[in-house]
């Protein structure tokens, strides 16, 4: 019986039982998933003992003593008794109590040994659930060295098992009601050490009160005591911690987050300050300056050298190298052996003793400036410690230095390299051994690890002792080495990165440089062209030199990263079979050999008990595995000799087809030909789909026609060679017998003479005499009459004179003549081939033999249809399906197959699990006007959706059409809802999430079904399935009599395939095994502003019944009273109506930290099962995926290494990437991340952290760890990666598996990337002051450090570097070129430029996108072959790839450097719809200005300026050569955001746009205007970054401004009026012209202010006589000065930057200037900078679009990959588009 037919009692009063004797409220009580509360309700998964008996277990009440106070009955049970001694809330006790039975139930199902009583609950189920919950309470109580309050010793074996239940009960309710205080851990802990001492005071009964001298009654309890006395007073102090941040603008050391507070309880203070019961006077508590608990564990402080703290022994690493090649190459020798030989050499090289103890300094240095306010009474070592590292160092430093300078007095008093002067070089090396003794100590346990973790985690004080100087000790962070195999894999691997880096280095950086720069310091009398401050040394020449050199030097570790990860994941992707099977040709070959895999995989074997048997089990695995992926014997002749396997497989590839169709990727008849049909008719072999038995039978005939004189054998070995030629043959020849035997009536002659026919036939082919008795050439004249007779058979109006025609040619033709001896009629008479009456005219033959079949009969008609497929078709199939989707899809799904994967375990014995999305105010489905209304384009998103997805519209009318669309228009009316979701299924919405995850469910269902169903039923089901589904195809009713409710469709689509097959306990087998939560925050505030958001998720509910909402409900009581509720609904079948599950309440608001994770953490109370999986509210989920889930679940019981994972990383596939160019390259460059990237991470590398998205996490494992992600505000505003972080520092490990996906959507326009990225980067900056950064970067061992840091932070901070290496180039080689030294080294021929032409060269590789190109290209290559990807690549760089990627690195390097440097990281909106809108110029700028434009305009003018000034420049070549590189950059970076912009170069945009930025730039604005409609606006929150900065970010902005001063510096003295003085005061006086210009700007500002509206011939009059000076002024510098109109112009670019350079300073001295007459001028000429640079940006825009073809060019550019699919953008960007969809 089907579930949904069965009356579920949700309800007490409408179900169909009376209520027992205790209160009726329990049966009232709605359930989430499973009716606890009843066990006696019909409901399939009360059907299992094992739920009975974690029930049974809880209800074991026994003697315990009663909570006084409280209504005690028999109905109750022990979370109820903990709930009431408590102050537990009632909701959170039902909630917690289903979340208990579940787990235990599904663990008790997966035991292997059968139990003796199925419904008790097994200890070893309970105790293994309580070791893995309270793990982390262990360790906890044995790092702050005190006894756990766990007593499970010494009890009897029922109070034993009882106390172990509570101890897990008591938990896990603490858990479920502490909010907020989930992120915190180790707070759970202290709350649950001293909740679990009151409830072993409770159970001992020998235990009295201390004051009442009475049986001990908990300190909390009563009605919410815990929430209002425990968690409450906590929350408290983390709200009025959040408040003094001021929502992040505030420095991360001012106040405490999250982190701090949990910190707090690493130490034993913490049970002496907060005590138990909470104090409330504690001065943790507090939030005031006086007497609260300042930051702990750790303080965040914003500066660029937390790159060097966190990876301080990379840095070491490089510097000291650095030092020693510089060292060597200067000795002159062609290679560095030869140098190393000298003495002299050698002694030089000591000198990096005295470098690495200055770093070591630096680093106590830095330690101790950052930290200094964690220094306390308790923590007065920490202080101690500083101070000692800063003076050890400082000692070191002195020690060497003394030392060296001994060696260097004796070798010059001796004169040469004395025996005592080796001995004081031996004495160094002596004292610098002990120097290193801790180095050596650490390599001597990275070669053994264990040891290291042994004495990290051990909690013995001496280890403490032996490992304090090196570092403080945390909770986190301990035993994170790996096993000795992982070990030596990463280190291999980065030795071989760093050898090759330093040998480039040696080689190619450093030593080109020596010579030039011997010779720059050689050059004497060299005569500048300015005022020189530092002499005539020519040292800072030199620095600029050697500036860029040393940047690139410190970067290119990143490009060796990439190089040889590339190479690395390439090669792991090859072991792992990635890209074997490419496509759907590679797939035809394989199909058999698919159809075993797919048995192999997805279907369980008997489980295996004994160590022995699994061994040799796990062997044969291993050998059949190799036997499928090589082809080693014909594995699917077992498919085909089991009609249940081969059935079962058939099952789940149609129900893979049909999903597909679903979705509208495939058409009807595609579905046909795909379709893998039952065994009927007598059909003896397996009848693969029709697309692959195209042209097979008509080949077989063509070979038939050539072998004719050939022995049977021959003919049949000929045709067996390939499977499909062989079934097409056999299934084509069955069915005709069939069918033949059908259409002619049974019991006439003619009927016997169709029998004996076949018969004879038969024994021919069996005694093998078949060629030698009939003529082959025949068959194809038969094949004609055979193919003629099956098209009038499927005519809808049957000719039955031509049927008899034909039936008669076939007569002839097969019986006379076919055999090859001719027979007389009286020989054919005797054998039963003609008719015995003589009467009988052989012209009457058939006439009246013929019986049509009904044309109801679908299932007959479907056989002729496939038949007469087989019998006609000469194509061959290639495009089938010709959806690339599609074809995507089933080529990874058959290639996964092929891949390594645990096998699966019955749906009953799999783990259970959860996915958890969270979901704020984003689109739920798309409106139906949102749908057809258009842009100002003239666009509209359905439109644009007919044309991008062709196909699949297509195929959505014709699936409406087959459900009863009459015509166009009801597309709009009837059938509006499906318009709506087919919309929603190709954007980025919860919809299409939704559906996808419920593939899960879905995929469940079928699995239980086929795990359980028996032969007999699988084949009489097949039978009936196919039967129905022939019905389907041929008419408009889905599902038509099943007895099912809409309930049991999924969003709408009609119950399909293997569910109608269902019995009802598959039902609840799948809801035990999944769980769908979708945390909608803001459900209740929709519900109640009537948003059709929340109608929409109501519909997702309705139609998905194992998908569950959580939202937080705000209750507003008195006028500033609110409580906030997590509360938890379902859509109730029965009632049809939304039922709330669970209302818990909050201690308050929330949000107190980031949005999202706060929105998880409130939800993920409500989730269930072993595993959770976290999902975006972008993803997708494909329902053959769904199906390799529970062989994915398998693997958190294997070892990866030392340990099994905590974090299951999944595959993603980047879905957007056809809806443009721009959508492409980011889905390229996301793709390579998301496979390559992180495959290398995982494997060799070990440094996987998480990325959000599709990950599966050990639920329980992290649940009591903090949970899925971190919250404090700012700080982990790229909150996913920290679960990661939280994982490897608390001991866990993080896997990636490939053989599974799930679907990815990324941002498609280039505003949306840019903000993304910036979001991202942002994130980055903000990881990088983060203290797990920092722990990991000194808790990982050298090499995963090395790993780790060029993974995540890393990469950002060297793209950082790239663009950095090209200021300091372009800014050297203006110092070179405006001083005149590269004059002076021109003539001196010292111009040596092989060094810079390598820093140029490397700089152009790195901007051709080194860091994507190359991972994309070989992923390209591993996935879908060498020349595709070589092919796609050049089709990128067409398409203006190199533009995007370098634009990129413009965006990260903004974003990541200004957030380090002043903060203002803020989560930001990028929206996920489709761009076709043309973006406005000034939007562009407002995005742009500071992060592209005014940098690229910077480097252009030192580039113009370059180009006049330098003597280098004068070649072009030369200049073209040095500077293509950075002109590439600056183009990119002022370009791009309007090459990527839909109709970018249309003239009459530009025009529009033009007048539209004016317009912006001079509107003043009012009190509530915005950014995008005022400059001024726009222009103050720019600035906001400054506002959050301190006084060092401050400084080093104004340091950073000064540059733009130089410029005037340089060319001040290039001036005609100059007249080559080179004093001082040239530069002196050039600032009077900046006065001047000021000074006129607000002369007439001024006028214009006062007079222009009233007295108007004032401000005419003022401007004349402005003019006037001005020209009398010039008209006297030029008579009597050397004052030239060249200069004029040269100027503008000395001072135009200097006024700039004034702005940015003025915007960090706001605070005081804003207050005085000066900001209202720098205000002003903060606009006219703006203005100016934007009139820069839209000169080559307004001339590219002026000029005719760059518009459509752009356009192909753009969306060349949606013209492959064939999207009109013509009509689409015109708007010209007949309005069908009107």
């Amino acid at each position: 019986m089907n579930l949904r037919q069965r009356p579920i009692s949700t309800r007490g009063r409408e179900g169909g039982h009376a209520p027992p004797p205790s209160p009726p409220p329990q049966l009232e009580e709605p359930f989430n998933i499973i009716p606890i509360h009843n066990l006696l309700t019909d409901h399939p998964s009360l059907r299992y003992p094992e739920v009975r008996a974690a029930a049974g277990a809880l209800r074991a009440v026994g003697d315990l003593r009663k909570p006084p106070f409280m209504h005690w009955h028999d109905g109750l049970d022990l979370m109820d008794w903990l709930g009431m001694s408590f102050g537990f809330q009632p909701d959170n006790v039902r909630n917690q109590r289903e979340h208990l039975v579940l787990h235990l139930a599904n663990s008790q199902m997966r035991l292997q040994q059968p139990l003796d009583a199925v419904d008790v609950l097994a200890p070893v189920v309970l105790r293994r659930f309580r070791q893995k919950l309270l793990q982390n309470y262990s360790s906890w109580c044995s790092y702050l060295g005190m006894r756990s309050n766990v007593h499970l010793s010494k009890r009897r074996d029922f109070e034993l098992f009882r106390l172990e239940l509570l101890y897990v009960c008591l938990y896990l309710l603490i858990w479920g009601e502490a909010a907020n205080l989930r992120f915190a851990p180790e707070c759970l802990c202290y709350i649950y050490h001293h909740m679990a001492m009151e409830l072993n005071q409770i159970l001992d009964e020998d235990y009295l009160d201390v004051n009442t001298h009475r049986p001990y009654i908990p300190a909390i309890s009563g009605e919410n005591a815990f929430l209002n006395r425990v968690i409450t007073p906590i929350y408290q102090t983390i709200e009025g911690e959040v408040e003094r941040s001021r929502n992040g603008f505030a420095p991360h050391s001012a106040w405490r987050n999250y982190d701090d507070i949990n910190e707090y309880f690493w130490s034993r203070r913490c049970l002496q300050s907060l005590k138990w019961p909470i104090d409330l006077d504690s001065k943790f508590l507090a939030t005031g300056k006086d007497k609260r608990v300042g930051k702990t564990g750790f303080v965040e402080q914003r500066t660029f050298w937390n790159v060097f703290r966190s990876f301080d022994r990379l840095w070491v690493l490089l510097f000291l190298f650095l030092q020693a090649a510089i060292v060597v190459a200067w000795d002159g020798e062609e290679y560095p052996w030869k140098s190393l030989e000298k003495r002299e050499v050698q002694a030089k090289l000591l000198t990096v003793f005295i470098t690495w103890s200055g770093l070591r300094l630096l680093q106590s240095v830095l330690d101790a400036g950052t930290q200094y306010s964690l220094v306390s009474r308790e923590k007065t070592w920490l202080g101690l410690r500083m101070v000692l590292k800063s003076v050890v160092a400082t000692t070191w430093i002195i020690v060497f230095s003394v030392f060296y300078a001994k060696i260097w007095s004796q070798k010059n008093s001796d004169g040469m390299w004395s025996d005592e002067a080796n001995q004081k070089i031996i004495t160094f090396l002596e004292v610098a051994f002990v120097f290193v003794i801790p180095e050596l100590l650490a390599l001597i346990l990275f070669v053994i690890p264990w040891v290291r973790n042994v004495i990290e985690v051990t909690n013995f004080v001496l280890f403490y002792l032996l490992t304090w100087w090196f570092q403080t000790r945390t909770f986190v962070g301990r035993g994170l080495r790996e096993g000795l195999v992982n070990n030596v894999k990463y280190t291999f691997f980065w030795i071989i990165v760093l050898a090759s880096k330093f040998i480039f280095s040696y080689f190619l950086q450093i030593k080109p440089l020596v010579a030039p720069t011997k010779a720059l310091l050689n050059l004497k009398d060299q005569s500048y062209y300015w005022h020189e401050f530092f002499g005539s040394s020519n040292r800072l020449a030199v620095l600029w030199l050697w500036v860029p050199v040393v940047l690139v030097y410190l970067m290119d570790l990143q490009i060796w990263y990439s190089i040889f990860s590339s190479l690395v994941g390439a090669l792991v992707g090859l072991f792992s079979h990635i890209g074997e099977i490419r496509n759907i040709e590679q797939l035809r070959l394989r199909f058999p050999f698919f159809a075993s895999a797919l048995q192999f995989n997805l279907l369980p074997e008997n489980q295996i008990t004994s160590a022995q048997a699994t061994l040799v089990h796990k062997l044969r695995d291993a050998i059949h595995r190799l036997k499928l992926r090589y082809g080693l014997g014909q594995p699917y002749k077992r498919i085909e000799s089991s009609q249940v396997e081969a059935t079962r497989f058939a099952l789940i590839w149609n129900e893979i087809i049909i999903t597909l169709r679903e979705e509208d990727l495939i058409s009807d008849g595609e579905l046909e030909l795909m379709e893998l049909l039952p065994n009927c008719w007598d059909i003896r072999v397996i009848r693969w789909p029709c697309v692959l038995l195209c042209n097979e039978l008509l080949l077989s005939l063509s070979q038939a026609g050539e072998m004719a004189n050939t022995p049977d054998r021959w003919l049949w070995f000929k045709m067996s060679t390939n499977e499909y030629r062989r079934c097409a043959v056999i299934e084509a020849y069955d069915t005709i017998k069939y069918v033949l035997r059908e259409i002619v009536k049974y019991g006439t002659e003619e009927h016997s003479i169709v029998t004996k026919f076949f018969a004879e036939v038969d024994h021919y082919i069996q005694i093998e005499k078949f060629t030698a008795s009939y003529k082959l050439n025949v068959l194809q004249q038969i094949h004609a009459n055979l193919t003629s007779l099956i098209e009038l058979l499927m005519m809808p109006k049957k000719d039955l004179s031509k049927v008899v025609n034909v039936l008669q040619a076939l007569y002839e033709l097969s019986v006379r003549e076919f055999p090859r001896l001719k027979k007389s009629i009286l020989q054919l008479r005797q054998e039963g081939l003609a008719p015995l009456n003589p009467a009988t005219d052989a012209g009457l033959l058939f006439e009246n033999a013929v019986q049509f079949p009904d044309d109801e009969d679908a299932f007959f008609y479907r056989q002729l249809r496939r038949l007469q497929t087989i019998l006609t078709s000469r194509d061959s199939m290639h495009n089938v399906p010709k959806n690339i989707e599609a074809r995507r899809r089933i080529a990874f799904f058959s290639n996964s197959l092929f891949m390594n994967m645990p096998r699966a375990p019955l749906v009953e014995k799999m783990m259970a699990f959860s996915v958890l999305t969270p979901y704020y105010d984003e689109d739920v489905m798309y409106g139906k006007e949102s749908l057809r209304s258009p842009n100002e384009d003239g666009i509209s998103t359905l439109f644009y959706l007919q044309k991008i997805y062709e196909d699949e519209w297509t195929n959505f009318l014709e699936r409406m059409q087959r459900e009863g669309m009459q015509d166009d228009n009801d597309i709009w009316t009837t059938k509006s809802r499906e318009l709506r979701l087919w919309a929603s299924y190709r954007g980025q919405t919860l919809s299409r999430t939704v559906r996808g995850m419920m593939y899960y469910y879905r995929a469940l269902k079928m699995l239980a079904f086929l795990d359980s169903a028996s032969e007999v039923e699988i084949k009489q089901g097949s039978q009936d399935l196919f039967s129905l589904g022939s019905l389907r195809q041929n008419s408009f009713m889905n599902g038509v009599g099943l007895g099912n409710p809409p309930a049991s469709r999924n969003l709408g689509r009609a119950a399909s395939g293997v569910s109608l097959l269902f019995k009802g306990k598959e039902f609840g087998c799948a809801m035990m095994k999944f769980t769908y939560v979708v945390a909608c925050q803001l459900y209740g505030y929709h519900k109640k502003r009537g948003d059709p958001r929340a109608e929409e998720i109501l519909y997702l509910m309705k139609h998905n019944e194992a998908l569950r909402v959580a939202y937080v409900d705000e209750v507003h009581l008195e006028r500033d009273v609110v409580e906030y509720y997590s509360v938890l609904v379902k859509y109730d079948q029965q009632l049809k109506e939304e039922v709330e599950v669970y209302r818990i309440k909050l201690p308050g608001p929330l949000k107190l930290g980031e949005g999202k994770p706060e929105n998880q953490n409130h939800a993920i109370i409500f989730t269930r099962g072993d595993a959770v999986q976290t999902i975006d509210m972008n993803q997708d989920n494909y329902f053959e995926e769904a199906l390799k889930m529970r062989n994915l679940l398998e693997e958190f019981k294997k070892n990866y290494g030392i340990r099994k994972p905590t974090i299951l990383g999944v595959r993603e596939n980047v879905f957007t990437g056809s809806v443009s160019s721009l959508a492409w390259f980011m889905s390229a460059q996301e793709t390579s991340f998301v496979t390559l990237g992180q495959r290398v991470m995982a494997n060799p590398l070990k440094v996987r952290m998480h990325y959000g998205h599709p990950d599966v996490f050990d639920r329980f494992w992290f649940l009591t760890r903090g949970g899925i992600s971190k919250a404090s505000k700012v700080i982990n505003i790229s909150e996913d990666i920290y679960a990661g972080f939280n994982c490897t520092l608390r001991g866990g490990n993080v896997t990636h598996h490939e053989y599974i996906q799930v679907g990815k959507g990324r941002d498609v326009g280039l505003n949306q990337i840019s903000m993304f990225e910036a979001k991202v980067s942002s994130g980055n900056g903000e990881q990088v002051l983060s203290r797990d950064v920092y722990r990991l970067g000194h808790r990982l061992d050298f090499f995963r450090m090395l790993s780790f840091f060029y993974t995540s932070v890393g990469s950002y901070f060297n793209t950082m570097m790239v663009i950095l290496t090209v200021y300091a180039f372009l800014w050297g080689r203006l110092y070179l070129a405006l001083s005149g030294i590269e004059k002076m080294a021109k003539e001196s021929n010292s111009g040596n430029n092989a060094a810079l032409d390598t820093i140029i060269n490397q700089q152009f590789i790195v901007q051709l996108g080194m860091f994507t190109a190359l991972p994309m290209i070989v992923e390209n290559s591993l996935e879908h072959g060498f020349l595709p990807a070589v092919w796609d690549f050049i089709t990128m760089q067409l398409q203006l790839a190199s533009f995007f990627y370098t634009f990129s690195m413009g965006t990260r390097t903004h974003f990541f450097g200004r957030t380090i440097l002043h903060g203002g990281a803020k989560y930001r909106a990028t929206g996920r719809g489709f761009v076709v809108q043309h973006k406005s110029f000034a939007e562009n700028y407002r995005l742009y200005a500071r992060s592209h434009f005014v940098k690229g305009i910077e480097l252009g003018v030192i580039l113009i300026v370059y180009a006049f000034h330098s003597d280098l420049a004068k070649n072009t070549f030369v200049y073209i050569a040095m500077t293509i590189s950075c002109w590439f950059l600056v183009v990119s970076w002022i370009m791009s955001p309007f090459i990527f912009n839909p109709s970018g170069f249309d003239w009459l945009y530009t025009v529009y746009d033009f007048d539209d930025f004016m317009n912006w730039i001079w509107y003043s604005g009012g009190i509530f205007a915005k950014a995008d409609e005022s400059w001024e606006i726009w222009w103050y929150e720019e600035q906001d970054h400054l506002r959050t900065t301190g006084l060092w970010g401050k400084l080093l902005e104004i340091i950073l401004d000064l540059r733009f001063f130089f410029f005037q510096y340089g060319v001040v003295y290039r001036l005609q009026i100059a007249d080559h003085n080179r004093s001082i005061a040239v530069y002196l006086l050039s600032w009077i012209y900046m006065v001047a210009a000021i000074a006129i700007y607000v002369i007439i500002s001024y006028a214009r202010d006062k007079y222009a509206e009233k007295e108007h011939i004032y401000y005419r009059l003022v401007q004349f006589l402005v003019i006037m000076m001005t020209t009398l002024v010039l008209v006297l510098l030029i008579r009597f000065t050397n004052l030239a109109f060249l200069d004029l112009i040269t100027s503008l670019l000395a001072f135009i930057p200097t006024g700039w350079g004034l702005i940015l300073i003025a915007q960090v001295l706001r605070p005081f200037l804003e207050s005085t007459v000066v900001w209202d001028t720098v205000v002003a000429l903060g606009r006219l900078y703006d203005m100016l640079f934007g009139l820069i940006v839209m000169a080559p825009l307004a001339m590219l679009s002026w000029m005719p073809g760059f518009q459509s060019m752009q356009t192909r550019i753009l969306f060349n990959e949606a013209f492959s699919r064939g999207l009109q953008i013509s009509r689409i960007l015109t708007g010209k588009k007949s309005r069908v969809d009107a």
